[in-house]
């Protein structure tokens, strides 16, 4: 099959489109590179092998000069071009605008182009129409609905009167393509597949609150109209009112279960009524697939660590799509040497085993074997802080301090490319592990500094603030030594925009105690005396209080307009600044409250209600201030409650609240 395409292709081009704008589609990436190298041997034979350059060489070798690639640099020469997903994001706007402009004659790309950004041609190529499925490791056939798109790309109406597309195909599915290509196609629904998340959606949001709601549900959409106009497509018979009740029931109860399974709803003891549960809501809220959150409650535990969250996180639903193509498991298994955690080694060829594999390279700085491990990694990154921030929830719903605090770090480590355990300073745009020692060497010349300021030895992020005050000379004479002048100015832009916040806490709320009539008391700072009675704060046993955490923002000598977007040079789409508060217990390992607030411009009061214990005594609160964006950037104050009997007030008026409840209920 091969040989017979690499024939009839040049054949065709030579016949159909000799001097007008070819694209050609094929299966996967592998095959841009095989084609075009194959279209190259056959130039190679003929009078004028740059028949397909439209430009003048010498500009040409301009732009190939700018090229990434070394295959693309190859076929450009040539006039041809290549177009897929690996390559990086300058390259492909290169080719783009060649074939555009009609500088190149052929562009060869991946079916995925039919659907992006529309580039006609007079004469389309499909190159085959199957592909390799790495999720049933077989090939399969194109969607038909694929196959229209791409014979959609031919013919351009501002110069031609017609186009022409080529589809080559084996024999035996001739007849086949034909039928669908000349006829009239009907577009049939997918509902079915994701049922079970899509009521969970409804469930969550209170539009179905029976199985008789679903069922009324189902009878409002595309599917049930396909299903009495198709029924044979979806397995069904007959149409009749019988036959159609019993099989919407079946497809409902099976969903409901499904979700049952996955605790996101439960069933009433009436068998009819359904009730949206915690975790279905946050399956909803976070778009997730109901195994997913399914997986997190039996898998989340109390003090899961980091690595055990990180292969929760890569064992999630959403990554069971990720590609892994021909021979990508030999590649897995050769990665997987070079990074810090092991896994197991009979899952190479496993989806999720990959997703973990990408991920520590990420944090690892590890060398990639090929491109398509690129942008592999930007579709796991793209989907990760959406399930991470679903696990915090988790983990927030069942008050786990521990598995919290953990989960925050491994969002910060996904941003910023790092693992927790690494100094905060490899962060810093340019700096390495071998550049440490220039900032252990700078502070001990700087000890016997009489002039204020940080003196200390620089370990992480905070210090290194500190002890530049400000300035960039100050970076700059740290690391002038071993960086080149504009990586150092990229260095200080990321320190310069880093956010230092000035943090004060009080608390509201009603003290009979004549000694604190004011309903808002300071949280002494943490330069006071332990023992000083003073830094205890009295609350009274069993009642809600809410801690006011004032933050202010101070600007490092960023002069730039202020932004809210964090700098993170490793993470491939724009995230915007923001904080975990985490209030906990840290002797009883107990997570208290969570509180998410967005970019801290100047300055923002953020509010966190609690419940005091039951128990008159003393406790320590703490209170996580957590970057969503930075390592190192964390905060944490301790809060001494001393907590006294309930108030005669507080406990009437608990009292009455607990009567009009029993009445309202009667």
């Amino acid at each position: 099959m091969q040989s017979v395409n690499q024939a009839k292709q040049k054949a065709t081009i030579r016949s159909h489109s000799p001097a007008k704008p070819v694209l050609i589609f094929v299966s996967s990436r592998r095959q841009t590179r095989l084609t075009s190298l194959d279209l190259i041997a056959f130039l190679a034979t003929e009078d004028d092998p740059k028949q397909w350059l439209k430009m003048d060489e010498r500009e040409m070798n301009d732009i190939i000069g700018t090229v990434r690639d070394s295959n693309l640099k190859l076929t450009l020469a040539f006039g041809i071009g290549m177009h897929h997903a690996g390559l990086h994001e300058r390259d492909r706007k290169t080719v783009e605008e060649l074939f555009v402009n009609c500088k190149i004659q052929v562009l060869i790309a991946t079916s995925t182009l039919a659907w992006g950004v529309n580039f006609p041609a007079h004469l389309v190529i499909v190159k085959g129409t199957e592909y390799y499925d790495g999720k049933t490791r077989r090939y399969v056939d194109y969607p038909i609905t694929d196959v229209l798109q791409m014979m959609g790309r031919a013919g351009r109406p501002q110069f031609d009167d017609q186009g022409k597309a080529v589809i080559l195909v084996h024999d035996i599915k001739k007849d086949f393509y034909k039928k669908f290509l000349y006829e009239p196609f009907p577009v049939e629904s997918s509902l079915l597949d994701v049922l079970a998340d899509h009521l969970n959606a409804e469930i969550a949001a209170g539009t179905i609150t029976s199985k008789q709601d679903a069922m009324d549900y189902i009878t409002w959409t595309y599917f049930f109209r396909r299903l009495i106009m198709n029924p044979t497509y979806y397995n069904l018979d007959n149409v009749s009112h019988d036959t159609m009740n019993k099989y919407l029931s079946s497809l409902v109860e099976k969903s409901l279960f499904d979700l049952e399974c996955s605790y996101c709803i439960e069933i009433g003891e009436d068998n009819r009524s359904i009730e949206p549960l915690t975790y279905g809501r946050i399956a909803s809220y976070y778009y997730l697939k109901h195994p997913t959150i399914g997986m997190f409650k039996d898998q989340l535990k109390p003090e899961s660590s980091v690595e055990e969250l990180l292969f929760i996180l890569t064992n999630a639903d959403e990554y069971t799509d990720l590609p892994v193509r021909h021979n990508e498991d030999q590649m897995n298994s050769e990665l997987a040497k070079h990074l810090p955690i092991e896994v197991n080694p009979h899952s190479f060829d496993s989806s999720h085993t990959k997703t973990h594999l990408l991920l520590q390279a990420h944090f690892s700085h590890a060398m990639l074997p090929c491109p398509d491990y690129a942008t592999d990694t930007k579709t796991v990154l793209d989907q990760a802080i959406r399930i991470c921030q679903a696990m915090l929830d988790v983990t927030a719903h069942h008050g786990w301090l521990v598995a919290a605090l953990n989960i925050t770090n491994l969002v910060q480590m996904i941003v910023q490319g790092r693992w927790v355990h690494d100094s905060s300073l490899l962060t810093v745009p340019n700096i390495e592990v071998q550049h440490l020692y220039l900032f252990q060497k700078w502070s001990q010349g700087k000890r016997k500094s009489l002039h204020g300021g940080y003196q200390g030895p620089i370990e992480c992020l905070p210090e290194l603030m500190a002890a530049c005050e400000g300035k960039e000379n100050v970076f700059a004479s740290i690391v002038d030594n071993e960086l080149q002048t504009a990586h150092i100015s990229q260095a200080w832009n990321f320190l310069s925009r880093l956010p230092i916040l000035n943090v004060s806490l009080s608390i509201k709320g009603c003290w009979d105690d004549p000694a604190q009539p004011q309903n808002e008391v300071p949280v002494p700072s943490l330069t006071t005396d332990t023992r000083d009675d003073k830094r205890w704060i009295k609350l009274h046993a069993d009642q809600e209080y809410v801690l006011q955490i004032h933050l202010q923002r101070t600007q490092m000598g960023y002069q730039g307009k202020q932004d809210s977007k964090a700098v993170a040079p490793r993470f491939p789409k724009v995230k915007d600044e923001g904080w975990f508060l985490i209030l906990g217990e840290v002797d009883k390992k107990e997570l208290i409250a969570l509180k998410r607030t967005g970019y801290v411009r100047n300055k923002n009061t953020v509010s966190v209600a609690f419940y005091t214990p039951e128990t008159p005594g003393k406790c320590i609160y703490t209170l996580y201030l957590m970057s969503d964006s930075y390592l190192g950037m964390d905060q944490q104050y301790d809060i001494y409650l001393n907590i006294i009997p309930a108030s005669t007030s507080a406990q009437a008026t608990t009292d009455v609240s607990d009567a009009m409840s029993y009445l309202t209920l009667k």
